[in-house]
């Protein structure tokens, strides 16, 4: 596969903005190494640097292994380019998106995944339930949007708004998982974060379905302990993504293909 020829480069971009189409085309990559895509259909969107109103997002059409950082669309809160490009922007993405960084400071990166284990467990009464570790992050800090179809029409904009509130994370009833960041790492570790708990869910439920026994639960009060030791970064606990991403930008360096282009491209 080639590059394509109309996409800028990155002598034609500020040096802020080309810092987060990198990142932002790494967290694309890092996603569908995971496994966790669905094709061209999710999206990661992250506000541009010294750009109110402005945030990059994936060209619609291009796969999240192809992204690279000059083919990431600049588009604004209506959902119109500021810039060429041949592609389209899905209009779900600008949907969501648009609505969730015009809305939220902290929400620079905003993540969007059909992830399955996410997926499975946004359709069940509690949601993500705090039997691990990696569960404990969420406990009392997941949100809950219900399923009103195709996120196409721009009036759903107001109730993501409100369901999502300031949590971390929000389930999409029976479609998907949100999650939002101060940097592209920290939502795409959430995202890791969650998936893993949500697999470990299923799995005690299934075991416990085949006749294992009751599942433990945690107290509330123990939950609690341990979501605030995350979210305070209490001991040596960091920031989701601050010691990860270094790591996960080496992996993908080291495992760049010749017929591929380079996520920094």
């Amino acid at each position: 596969m080639q590059a394509h020829s109309f996409y800028l480069r990155p002598s034609d971009r500020d040096a802020r903005e080309w810092e987060a189409r990198v990142a932002l085309a790494a967290c694309y990559r890092m996603v569908a190494r995971l496994g966790l895509d669905d094709m061209i259909y999710n999206h990661i969107s992250l506000r541009v640097p010294g750009r109110p109103g402005e945030f990059l997002l994936n060209p619609y059409g291009v796969m999240f292994g192809e992204v690279t950082a000059s083919s990431l669309v600049r588009i604004d809160l209506q959902g119109r380019k500021l810039e060429d490009s041949p592609h389209d922007v899905n209009v779900a993405a600008f949907v969501i998106h648009a609505a969730i960084h015009e809305s939220r400071s902290d929400a620079a990166c905003v993540l969007h995944t059909h992830s399955d284990a996410s997926l499975a467990v946004s359709a069940q009464a509690e949601g993500l339930l705090p039997l691990s570790q990696f569960a404990m992050r969420f406990y009392r800090r997941q949100a809950f949007h219900d399923y009103e179809g195709v996120a196409i029409d721009a009036d759903e904009q107001a109730r993501l708004v409100r369901d999502f509130g300031a949590q971390p994370v929000m389930l999409m009833r029976n479609h998907g998982l949100l999650t939002v960041g101060r940097t592209p790492g920290e939502a795409f570790m959430l995202l890791y974060y969650f998936e893993r708990a949500a697999r470990i869910q299923l799995a005690m439920q299934a075991a416990a379905a085949g006749g294992a026994g009751p599942i433990h639960m945690p107290p509330p009060e123990v939950c609690e302990r341990a979501a605030r030791q995350f979210w305070e970064q209490q001991g040596d606990i960091l920031a989701p993504g601050e010691r990860e991403w270094p790591g996960l930008l080496r992996q993908l360096d080291q495992s760049a293909h010749s017929r591929v282009p380079d996520y920094r491209s």
